[in-house]
C-alpha cells in the first residue's frame, strides 16, 4: 500500500510537470513580448514553486538547480538583464533538465549532474558571472520537510522596513509584497509616519514601511526566500504568531499590549504604567507619546487579521476542494463498469418488454434514465480540452525551425474543443509527425519563399473543431505543397503502383502513408526514412479515425484527421438488414424517412427530400446480404462531410446505448465497421463507420 510520503511525492511530480508545461508556454510568450513584466513575474513564481515544493518533498537536486536559474530570472525581472534568444534557449534546456530529474528510477545521476552544470554555466555566462559554483544544499530552515507535510497553515507576522536607498539597487518593495501575497492570505498595513512633505520628498528614496500578517502553508524558509535578493536592502523580521501544526491546533488571540511588547514598540514597564489609567490602552499610549498612532492602528489591524484568519482556518479544513486528482486507471475501470451496466440495463429493458408488466416497465424506464445520466456524467469526466496538447507543440515548432534555419509561426485555434482522454493521449505522436513533416518538407527556406513572392516567415495552422459525432483536427501549412509527380515516380520505382496507373491526386497523396515511403533526397535527423507518416496512419486507424490530404502546389498542404469523440460509449440508432443488426452513430443521423419501390419494381438510387436530391446506398447490397428488400424501405439520412447520404435498411429498431467493443486484430483492416456492441438479448451488432462506408462506396460503385 502506498505510504503518505509516497503519495505526496507523486502529487508533487504531477504538479511539477504541470508547472513545467505552463513555464514553457510562458517562455514562448516571452519570446514574442520580452518587455512583459507580468509574464516575467509569472515565470519567476513558477520556478519558485518548483524549487520550494521540491525542497519540501526531498527533491534537493531540483531545488538546488532551480535556485540558480531563479536567481538569474530575478535579475531579469528587476531590469538588470535583458531577454534574448540565449536566455530563452537556456531556459528551455533548464525545463528539459528538471523534467529529466523528475523521472522516477532514473539511474543517470552522473550524466544529469554534468548536464545541469553545463546549463548553469550557460546561465552564469549570460549573467556575466564566473562559472557556477557547486550546487548548494536545498534550503531546510524552519519546519523540516517531514514535519511540514500535511500541516495546516501558519500565521506569520512580518515587519518590512526598506532602507532609504533600496530603490537604487534595483529592488522594488512592491514586487516583494506581490510575491508575498502569492503565498497565501496576506494583510498589509502601510506606515507613512516618516513620509516627508512633498516639496522635500526624494523620489529615489523609500520612506514608507509595512507590517504584514500572512496566513500560508509555506514554510518559514519559503517566506524568507521571497526576500533572498533584498536581504541587504531592508530590515526584515519574521515571527510565527500561530502554528496550526501544534497538538491543540488552537492559540488564544493576543491582546493589544502583548502585540506591541512583542514587536518591541513599547517595554513591559510602559505597558504596566499605561494600564493603571482608565482610558483605552491605545489612547493612553498615544497620549503619553510612547507610540505613534499608526503603530497602534497597525497592531489593531494585526489583532483583527489574526482573529479573522484563525476563524477562517477551521471551516477551510472541512471545506471540499474544487477538484481532485484521480489515477487514470481508476477512471478507466469506472468507465468499464458503466459500460457493463449499460449492457445489463438493455437486457433488463428487453426482458421487461417481453413480460409486459406495467410496474416492471416503470422501474426499467427509471433505471434507463439513471443509467443514461451516469453514462453521460462518467464520459464527461473523461472529456478534456485539446488545448493542453496544442500548447506542447509550440516548443517543437520553435526548436525544429531553429535547427533547420527556417522562420515558422504556429497558429492554433479550437483549443476548447473537448475530446476523450484516451484519444488525446494517443493523438500526441501522430500530431508530432505531422508537424515535423510540415516543418521539414512543407515550409520552404526563407530565401525560397521570398523568391516565390511569399513572406519569409512560414505559417503552420493547428486547429480543432466538432463535426457531428467527430472531431476534426487540421494541420495546414503555407509551404510548397505536395509534388504529385515526384510521389508518382517514387511509388512506381518501389512497385507500389503500376507505371502510368490512372490515379487521382488524392489517391497519389495517400501513398505517402505507405511504410518506408519518402520523397526526401537525403536522410536527416528529422525525417527521410519514410517512418513518420506510416506511424500517423496506423495510430489514427487504431483510434477508428481517418486522414484526408488536400494540397495546392506552391500554396500549401492541409492534412485533416477525423476522430470519434469517445472510444467507450456512444448513442446509436439500431437497424436491421436481412436478419442482422447494425448500429449507426446517432450523432451523424439527421432523420429517418421511407422510400417505396418504383412502379416497375426497380430499386431507386436517389430520394427527393423536400426538393433536395439525396443519394441512397443499400446496406443489403453493400454488405452482400441475401434476401429481398421490403416494398417500403426505411431510409436513415446521415450527414457526412457536409453532404446528406441515405442508408436503406429493412427496419429501424430504435435508439441504443452502444458500448463499443473492439473487433480484434483479425478485423483491423475492415474499415466499414468501427467496432461491435452487445444487444439486450446477448447477440452482437456491428457499429457502422458511416464516413468510411461512404468513401468505399463512392470509390467502387459511385453514388449518384
Amino acid at each position: 500500500m502506498m505510504s503518505q510520503d509516497d503519495a505526496h511525492r507523486l502529487a508533487y511530480l504531477e504538479e511539477a510537470r504541470e508547472l513545467l508545461a505552463d513555464l514553457e508556454a510562458s517562455l514562448l510568450e516571452l519570446e514574442t513580448t520580452p518587455d512583459d513584466t507580468d509574464l516575467l513575474h509569472k515565470i519567476f513564481r513558477a520556478m519558485h514553486t518548483i524549487k520550494g515544493s521540491g525542497a519540501m518533498f526531498g527533491f534537493d537536486d531540483i531545488a538546488a538547480f532551480t535556485h540558480d536559474v531563479e536567481t538569474v530570472f530575478d535579475r531579469v525581472r528587476n531590469g538588470q538583464l535583458g531577454v534574448n534568444r540565449q536566455l530563452l534557449d537556456l531556459s528551455f534546456h533548464a525545463c528539459d533538465h528538471i523534467r529529466a530529474l523528475l523521472e522516477p528510477g532514473l539511474d543517470q545521476d552522473a550524466i544529469l549532474a554534468t548536464q545541469g552544470r553545463t546549463i548553469l554555466d550557460g546561465f552564469h555566462q549570460f549573467a556575466g558571472e564566473d562559472a557556477a559554483p557547486s550546487l548548494p544544499e536545498a534550503p531546510r530552515e524552519g519546519h523540516p520537510p517531514e514535519e511540514r507535510r500535511g500541516c495546516q497553515p501558519l500565521i506569520y507576522r512580518l515587519r518590512i522596513k526598506p532602507h532609504a536607498d533600496m530603490l537604487a539597487t534595483g529592488n522594488n518593495p512592491l514586487h516583494l509584497l506581490e510575491d508575498l501575497c502569492a503565498l497565501g492570505d496576506c494583510r498589509l498595513f502601510l506606515h507613512t509616519e516618516a513620509l516627508p512633505a512633498l516639496d522635500v520628498l526624494d523620489p529615489e528614496s523609500c520612506p514608507v514601511w509595512w507590517d504584514c500578517v500572512l496566513r500560508t502553508t509555506a514554510s518559514r524558509q519559503e517566506v524568507s526566500d521571497v526576500f533572498v535578493f533584498a536581504e541587504d536592502d531592508c530590515e526584515l523580521i519574521i515571527d510565527i504568531l500561530d502554528d496550526s501544526c501544534a497538538e491543540d491546533g488552537e492559540q488564544a488571540h493576543k491582546l493589544l499590549g502583548q502585540i506591541l511588547v512583542e514587536r518591541g514598540d513599547i517595554t513591559p514597564e510602559d505597558l504596566e504604567a499605561a494600564l493603571s489609567s482608565q482610558k483605552r490602552l491605545g489612547d493612553i499610549l498615544t497620549d503619553q507619546g510612547l507610540v505613534h498612532p499608526t503603530q497602534v492602528a497597525s497592531a489593531l489591524a494585526e489583532q483583527s487579521a489574526v482573529r479573522t484568519l484563525g476563524q477562517k482556518a477551521q471551516p477551510e479544513r472541512l471545506e471540499k476542494t474544487s477538484s481532485i486528482r484521480v489515477p487514470a486507471d481508476k477512471l478507466d475501470f469506472l468507465v468499464d463498469l458503466v459500460g457493463e451496466l449499460v449492457i445489463v440495463q438493455a437486457q433488463i429493458r428487453q426482458a421487461v418488454d417481453e413480460r409486459g408488466d406495467p410496474a416492471l416497465r416503470s422501474l426499467a424506464e427509471h433505471l434507463e434514465r439513471l443509467s443514461d445520466s451516469l453514462r453521460d456524467s462518467t464520459l464527461s469526466i473523461r472529456m478534456l480540452p485539446i488545448g493542453a496538447t496544442f500548447t506542447k507543440f509550440r516548443r517543437l515548432v520553435r526548436d525544429l525551425s531553429g535547427e533547420l534555419g527556417k522562420e515558422i509561426e504556429l497558429v492554433t485555434s479550437g483549443e476548447e474543443t473537448e475530446l476523450d482522454k484516451t484519444v488525446i493521449e494517443r493523438l500526441g505522436d501522430p500530431l508530432v509527425h505531422l508537424l515535423r513533416n510540415s516543418i521539414d518538407h512543407g515550409i520552404e527556406n526563407p530565401e525560397v519563399r521570398q523568391a516565390a513572392g511569399k513572406p519569409p516567415i512560414g505559417r503552420i495552422s493547428l486547429s480543432a473543431a466538432h463535426a457531428g459525432g467527430e472531431v476534426l483536427i487540421t494541420v495546414a501549412d503555407d509551404g510548397g505543397g505536395l509534388d504529385a509527380a515526384g510521389i508518382r515516380t517514387k511509388a512506381e520505382q518501389r512497385g507500389l503502383i503500376a507505371p502510368g496507373a490512372d490515379l487521382t491526386a488524392k489517391e497519389l497523396y495517400h501513398l505517402i502513408f505507405q511504410p518506408g515511403f519518402s520523397t526526401a533526397k537525403a536522410v536527416t535527423s528529422i525525417s527521410g526514412r519514410g517512418v513518420g507518416m506510416d506511424v500517423v496512419k496506423r495510430a489514427i486507424d487504431a483510434l477508428r479515425g481517418s486522414v484526408e490530404i488536400d494540397s495546392d502546389p506552391g500554396q500549401g498542404t492541409a492534412i485533416t484527421v477525423r476522430l470519434p469523440l469517445t472510444l467507450a460509449i456512444i448513442d446509436g440508432l439500431q437497424v436491421q438488414v436481412a436478419g442482422e443488426y447494425y448500429v449507426v452513430p446517432l450523432g451523424l443521423v439527421e432523420e429517418c424517412v421511407e422510400m417505396a419501390r418504383q412502379a416497375d419494381g426497380a430499386e431507386r438510387r436517389i430520394v427527393n427530400m423536400r426538393g433536395e436530391v439525396v443519394p441512397v446506398m443499400r446496406l443489403r447490397d453493400v454488405f452482400g446480404l441475401g434476401g429481398d428488400a421490403p416494398a417500403i424501405e426505411p431510409i436513415v439520412v446521415a450527414k457526412v462531410d457536409g453532404e446528406r447520404i441515405g442508408i436503406a435498411v429493412d427496419r429501424v429498431v430504435g435508439e441504443h446505448q452502444t458500448v463499443i467493443k473492439s473487433l480484434g486484430r483479425l478485423y483491423r483492416d475492415v474499415e466499414e465497421f468501427s467496432g461491435a456492441t452487445i444487444r439486450g438479448d446477448g447477440t452482437m451488432a456491428l457499429i457502422v463507420d458511416v464516413p468510411a462506408l461512404v468513401r468505399r462506396v463512392a470509390e467502387t460503385d459511385g453514388l449518384r
